[in-house]
Formats: C-alpha cells, sequence, structure tokens
C-alpha cells in the first residue's frame, strides 16, 4: 500500500497544481482588457498510477502549463469575413465620393460638378427659345452662355473623377508597407512559435500572431494554411506566398501605364488583389472598375453632344450667312476626335454669338430651321441609343444603383464580423465571472488539500511520538 510519504507527496502535488491554476486564473483577471488575449485553463494530467502487489493506487495530479481557448477555424472565418467586410467599406467610401459628384442637391461638399441633367435642359431649351428670335443676340448669348455651363460642369467632373482616382491609387499604394510590416512580424512568431510550443499551444505568441493576422486580413485578401510544428503559411486569395515558416515575402509596388500595380516577385497581382479582399481589394475595384466605368459614361455624354452640336451647327447659316467648312468650322465646342478623353477636354470653342447657325442652309438670317433642328437634338438618341437627359439620368441611376448595393453588401458583412466576434468572445474573452467562479472552484480544492495535509502531518507527528497523541503547531 503507499505510504504517508507518498500521501505527502500527491498532496504536496495537487497544492501546486492549484496553485498554478490560481495563477493562471490570476492571469486571465489581470488581462481582461488586453485586446487579442486569449483565455487560458489550466492543463490537469494525472500522473501515472503505482502499482504494488498488482493493486493500482492513484499518484495524484500535476498541472502541466495553460492552454489557450481558441477556435482556429472560427479565427479564420473571422478573418475571411472581415477581408471582405474592409473592402467593401473601402469601395463604398469612394463610390459615395463618386455619387457626391453627380448629387449636388444633396448639399454634398463634394459637389462640384454642377447639376448636368438641368446643364442638357437648359442648353437644349436655350435653341427652342432661340426659334422664336433667330436674330437676337441676347437669346444668341444665352445659347453660348448655357453651352459653356454645361461643358465646364461636365468637364469638372472628369477633372474630379481624375483626381479621386489618382487619391485611390496613393491609398492602395501605401497599403504596401503595412502588409510587408505584418507579414514580417508573423514569419517572426512563426519561428518563435515552432521554436518554443511545435506541437502544443503558444499562448502569448498566438495571441500576437493572431492580431497580426486580423489586421493583415483588413489590408489585403488573404488564405492561411496550417504548416508543422505550429507554423502558418499566408498566401493571397490567388496563392501568391507571402509567408512560409520563418520567411516572408514582400508585396512591391510601381507604375504601370501611369498606376500603381503590385508584384509578389516579379509576378504582377494587380487584379488578383482587387478581387481579393481587404482594404487593398476595395480600393483597387473602385480605381480600376467603378471610376473608369463612370469616367466612359461621361466621355460618351460629353463626345455624342459636342458631335452632333457641332455638326449641325456646320450645316446651317450663322448671322453672317456664312457656313462650316473644314478650314473653318463653327464648332460650338471643342471637336472630339474620340470618346475617350471627351469629358475633360469639352469646352466652348465659340466666342462670337452671330456664328450660331440657327438659320438652315443658303437661308437668311430670319429663318429658325437648324435653331428648330438643335434643339429637338434634345429628344434624339445621340448618346448611346438614348436622348442626352436620359443617358445622363440612367447613368446617374445605374451609380446609385451600385452604390446601394456596395451599402447592403457591406451592412451585412459587417453583421457577420460581429456575430463571428460575438461566438469567438464567448470561447475566448475573458468572463470574470467564470473566472471568479473557477477560482472558487481552486479555492476550495486548495483548502481541501490543506486539511489534508495537516491530517497527514498530525499522524506523522503522532507515530514519531510513538502514538502519543501530539499538538501539533
Amino acid at each position: 500500500m503507499g505510504t504517508i510519504s507518498s500521501a505527502f507527496s500527491m498532496i504536496s502535488g495537487a497544492l501546486e497544481a492549484d496553485q498554478a491554476g490560481l495563477s493562471i486564473v490570476a492571469n486571465n483577471v489581470a488581462n481582461a482588457n488586453t485586446v487579442g488575449y486569449t483565455t487560458e485553463v489550466p492543463t490537469w494530467q494525472e500522473n501515472q498510477p503505482v502499482t504494488i502487489g498488482g493493486v493500482s493506487y492513484g499518484d495524484g495530479v500535476t498541472e502541466t502549463g495553460a492552454t489557450s481557448l481558441r477556435n482556429r477555424v472560427l479565427e479564420g472565418r473571422l478573418d475571411q469575413q472581415q477581408q471582405l467586410a474592409s473592402s467593401s467599406s473601402a469601395r463604398l467610401t469612394a463610390l459615395n465620393s463618386v455619387q457626391g459628384l453627380f448629387t449636388p442637391d444633396s448639399g454634398s461638399s463634394t459637389a462640384t460638378a454642377g447639376d448636368i441633367g438641368s446643364d442638357i435642359t437648359a442648353f437644349f431649351s436655350s435653341f427652342s427659345s432661340l426659334e422664336a428670335s433667330p436674330s437676337n443676340n441676347a437669346l444668341r448669348q444665352e445659347v453660348l452662355s448655357s453651352a459653356t455651363t454645361l461643358a465646364g460642369d461636365i468637364s469638372n467632373a472628369g477633372a474630379s473623377l481624375n483626381q479621386q482616382s489618382g487619391a485611390l491609387d496613393q491609398e492602395a499604394a501605401g497599403v504596401t508597407s503595412q502588409v510587408n510590416a505584418l507579414t514580417g512580424a508573423i514569419a517572426q512568431l512563426n519561428q518563435q512559435i515552432t521554436t518554443t510550443s511545435p506541437n502544443a499551444d503558444a499562448g502569448t505568441l498566438e495571441d500576437q500572431r493572431q492580431q497580426d493576422l486580423s489586421q493583415l486580413s483588413q489590408l489585403v485578401g488573404i488564405n492561411q494554411i496550417s504548416t508543422g510544428n505550429n507554423g502558418l503559411a499566408i498566401t493571397t486569395t490567388s496563392g501568391q506566398l507571402l509567408v512560409s515558416g520563418a520567411t516572408s515575402y514582400q508585396l512591391t509596388s510601381g507604375p504601370v501605364a501611369g498606376v500603381t500595380h503590385f508584384f509578389v516577385g516579379t509576378t504582377d497581382v494587380t487584379a488578383q488583389l482587387a478581387s481579393g479582399g481587404g482594404s487593398l481589394g476595395g480600393y483597387l475595384t473602385a480605381r480600376d472598375q467603378d471610376i473608369p466605368s463612370a469616367m466612359s459614361a461621361l466621355d460618351q455624354l460629353a463626345y455624342g453632344i459636342s458631335t452632333q452640336v457641332n455638326a449641325l451647327n456646320n450645316g446651317g447659316t450663322d448671322l453672317s450667312g456664312a457656313t462650316g467648312t473644314a478650314a473653318s468650322p463653327l464648332n460650338i465646342f471643342s471637336q472630339p476626335t474620340q470618346a475617350a478623353g471627351s469629358a475633360i477636354a469639352m469646352s466652348v470653342v465659340m466666342t462670337d454669338p452671330g456664328q450660331i447657325a440657327a438659320a438652315g442652309l443658303g437661308q437668311g438670317s430670319g429663318d429658325n430651321t437648324n435653331a428648330t433642328a438643335m434643339a429637338n437634338l434634345g429628344n434624339q438618341t445621340i448618346v448611346g441609343g438614348s436622348t442626352p437627359t436620359n443617358y445622363y439620368s440612367n447613368f446617374v441611376s445605374t451609380l446609385g444603383a451600385t452604390v446601394s448595393g456596395v451599402q447592403a453588401e457591406n451592412t451585412a458583412q459587417n453583421a457577420s464580423v460581429t456575430q463571428l466576434e460575438t461566438q469567438n468572445n464567448a470561447l475566448s474573452a475573458v468572463n470574470l465571472n467564470d473566472e471568479a467562479s473557477a477560482m472558487s472552484t481552486l479555492e476550495q480544492s486548495y483548502q481541501a488539500g490543506a486539511q489534508v495535509f495537516n491530517m497527514l502531518n498530525t499522524i506523522l507527528t503522532s507515530a514519531l511520538n510513538l502514538g502519543q497523541q501530539t499538538t501539533v503547531t
């Protein structure tokens, strides 16, 4: 059978285990407000039983260290959802700025384009007014004035889109250094974790790595791959390696065709990063898709109005009886050679209102047939198969629908992030009620162990005094 000595050994081990457990609980309480800290619990291990005379006797317990309450699958899902939410948030911010250019009635400080829809109506209406009195110089001046407002607002909108694209380009380029700092830190933590805890939870080191992974996933879309010895490999969502063991691979950037592109090694990964997630994905989607789409629509509008109005004015007769020629055109707007770039370049080049060809070809100055034809342009499908007003209205509606769609997407993704954070916190965050309960249990265990220790001490003292009852102090 066991001896008093072995009983002393077992209860001493139990008291030491309880003390270790209390230290872990105390550490949890101390870190209750530490961002990224994961609750730890004591790991109890039954000692190998002792066999005497074919009978096994328990040999107590050992506390083998703290284990963090983490769920790597749940953490990975949270990181993935965060990168989606971060991407849609960055894109939504950019889209709101774009939409602000075309909604001046909202009071937005970014509404530098004026009300282009109203400008279009006013411009073609000025020809309708000129029909009634084609020789009236004030009405002719009104045509040029409304043309100048329309051209200026379209040109300003195009220039503002270019500025927003440039700002997004700078934002995207700035992400590079942040990504590289985080991948470098993750590689270092990988090395520490695989060295110190290759087969067990690494506690604080894993907390730090998870914090870095969370921040990285908000910047760029990533995949996480578990490797041997408790390590991680990190790739972009399209598979380019960013971290492997203790080695990190730099994300670099450089200009290509006037915009910043991104590389891993020599591979251009710009397109993949745009669809991968993270704020970088949102910036690139807005820069390379949303703004070019808006610019293209604006270019088509400027090109259609400029070429059609110029063609009609050159086909009529102005106040002096002149007709436009190749050598001396009667262009109201600058003449574009292609749609691309037409919006920014749009301007009024006519300075003499007498050159407005209100009369038909070969007609006198009192004729208004060409003014009528130019007024009717406003109701003809001269821009992308639509009237100018309908084309612009459809463009604004489509842009609004895109913004609403991204807003709904972002709202749903943020709700998912919140739900996953709640689930993760329920498991991993410090719950002071749970810690109080654990501390009470350990305290009772320690007190019971202390009582056993006292009893054993009394028995041993009495034995040493030949059975005489002895007071132990």
